[in-house]
């Protein structure tokens, strides 16, 4: 397999804490990171690693208490949980240089650590996501998916006012969310017919139109055409009772972030994993963010990163047999 990217993520947080435990998975991974930074942080936690700088040219090897690193310079004196907006274009070169690597072929998948959006802005960079930025440097469509061992849950949109849903709920866009969340199940996942749920985006799923129009003059007729197809996709269901039958479904259709997200959280934080759908490379990513109160303290959990490494692999393995 060729090697699996991490970016460490925002400096300040616990992403670098996350990458030095990376090396017990036994899986080809390189960290983009500042050698530094993730010494800095190592020793810090009192862990006792090794960095090897990688380079493309060369097979990668695992070793026991070595971590490969793409190395990445890092403008700033890095203090665990204080952030710097001088630091926010080298989390974005991370982010650029692991998506180009996949896209020509050099690596298997791309990990992130989580970024904070806020200190990207202030440095005057609009920034409102890693889904977005990977949709736009790839030129594409994306999903924005996570999942766990208990649902799989996917946002129609995903960071938008609450004002700005409802007029960006389209068919057009609908029915673009369900092709690709539909291929990436079959190729990503394996799922060879899969069975979707979606919600909708009133209370009540608008209560035949009582309480909204969405649900009767977009979602039903889209969920139709693919009930006309074929193809297992069930709703509008109610938001509020939809996650209570979690079976004979591989994907719930969210219509915005806090509608979905909540229950996901709830049920598997820590333990799930971000998914951007429609990319031309396999990216998964963390359920959590930054954490800068946790930074260089020890106390933050790797379980999710190690999660999306895994299932990056899996995706791989997936990809090799579709």
């Amino acid at each position: 397999m060729k090697p699996i990217l991490v970016t460490s993520g925002e400096p300040a947080g616990i992403g670098p804490d996350l990458c030095l435990d990376l090396w017990e998975l036994a899986l080809p991974v390189v960290v983009l990171g500042d050698p530094d930074v993730l010494r800095a942080r190592a020793d810090l936690l009192g862990k006792s690693l090794k960095f090897d700088d990688y380079h493309f040219d060369m097979p990668y090897q695992y070793r026991p208490n070595h971590l490969s690193v793409w190395p990445i310079r890092c403008p700033i004196t890095v203090n665990p949980g204080n952030l710097n907006p001088d630091s926010s274009r080298y989390v974005l070169d991370m982010l650029a240089c692991a998506a180009r690597a996949c896209i020509e072929g050099k690596a298997a998948a791309l990990v992130t650590a989580p970024v904070h959006k806020a200190i990207i802005n202030q440095a005057g960079i609009p920034f409102t996501g890693h889904t977005e930025f990977f949709a736009n440097l790839a030129g594409c469509q994306t999903v924005m998916l996570l999942a766990s061992e208990a649902l799989r849950v996917s946002l129609v949109t995903t960071h938008l006012p609450l004002r700005a849903v409802a007029s960006a709920i389209t068919a057009e866009r609908l029915q673009t969310h369900l092709q690709i969340l539909y291929n990436s199940l079959q190729r990503d996942f394996g799922i060879a017919e899969p069975k979707l749920k979606i919600l909708g985006l009133n209370p009540h799923a608008g209560e035949d139109g009582y309480l909204g129009q969405e649900e009767l003059t977009v979602i039903r007729p889209v969920i139709a055409e693919w009930q006309q197809r074929g193809v297992a996709v069930q709703g509008p269901y109610s938001a509020d009772t939809a996650f209570l039958e979690t079976e004979d479904c591989d994907a719930f259709v969210a219509m915005y972030h806090d509608q979905g997200l909540p229950v996901l959280k709830f049920a598997s934080f820590g333990h799930a994993v971000n998914i951007t759908c429609g990319l031309p490379f396999i990216r998964t990513s963390v359920d959590h963010g930054t954490a800068l109160s946790l930074a260089g303290t020890g106390q933050a959990s790797s379980q999710s990163l190690q999660a999306a490494v895994r299932l990056a692999a899996k995706m791989v393995q997936n990809h090799a047999q579709h």
